[in-house]
């Protein structure tokens, strides 16, 4: 035998034990000294991977229906739809209504006004929409996310040079 560790005695035992239905652990066990991936590797080199009695029986798989395909509907191209027109709000200016957060309604407007250490300060107060602003702080706190052009990507402007070239 060429492998180290491997005598005759215990690569019959391995083979006796193998086809008996015991797992690479329980081979390694019994016959100590090995690894469970010695003996899957010994196994597999022996050929004896196929195993016809004992072991994991495994069950036929059941047959599944055919996938349907998904319907896809043609659609025709459709005018233009036209944009609601939204009222641009202002934010307004000025002292807000309300000096104190604890004092701020259900529904009133929490953007703070001014330096919060200042005596000045204050909150604007006035009716909320659906969320914690009213319209012109609204905009003001969710500005769209200015796209930033193509070109100023480092990777694309090698491409591009390359095509130019």
């Amino acid at each position: 035998m060429s492998d180290t560790g491997w005598t005759l005695t215990r690569v019959d035992t391995l083979t006796s034990l193998w086809r008996d239905g015991l797992s690479a652990s329980q081979v390694a066990k019994a016959l100590g000294g090995v690894t469970r991936n010695a003996v899957i590797g010994k196994v597999h080199r022996l050929g004896l991977s196929g195993r016809v009695a004992g072991g994991v029986v495994r069950r036929a798989a059941t047959p599944r229906p055919p996938r349907q395909s998904p319907i896809r509907v043609a659609r025709s191209p459709s005018p233009q739809l036209a944009r609601p027109v939204v009222a641009i709000v202002e934010a307004p200016e000025g002292p807000g209504l309300v000096s104190r957060l604890e004092h701020v309604g259900a529904h009133c407007c929490r953007w703070p006004i001014g330096d919060p250490k200042s005596d000045s300060f204050s909150f604007c107060g006035r009716p909320a929409g659906d969320g914690p602003y009213c319209g012109g702080h609204d905009r003001a706190a969710h500005q769209p996310r200015r796209l930033k052009p193509l070109t100023a990507d480092p990777l694309v402007r090698r491409v591009l040079a390359g095509l130019a070239a």
